[in-house]
């Protein structure tokens, strides 16, 4: 998966959106920024490779808020089903 992908479908951003979308079966693929603060994303990686959900860390936060159209960087995004 690409920003492209992230972009072009339905997504929700932020690191607890995306957590509810992983518990409820709902996130395809999670992007994770690699310049996030760990202790922030940790569990959120953790409950993606227990649902065995892709997760693409090869994004900032800055070009994964962009990829979001929002004006501020984002920790974490979820393409959704």
């Amino acid at each position: 998966m690409t920003l492209d992908n992230l972009m072009k479908t339905r997504h929700v951003t932020g690191v607890k959106q995306v957590t509810k979308a992983v518990q409820k079966g709902t996130a395809k693929c999670v992007f994770l920024a690699s310049d996030a603060d760990q202790s922030v994303t940790a569990l959120l990686k953790e409950a993606c490779e227990a649902k065995k959900i892709e997760v693409v860390n090869d994004v900032t936060m800055r070009e994964l808020g962009k990829a979001c159209s929002i004006e501020v960087g984002a920790s974490a995004a979820a393409v959704l089903m």
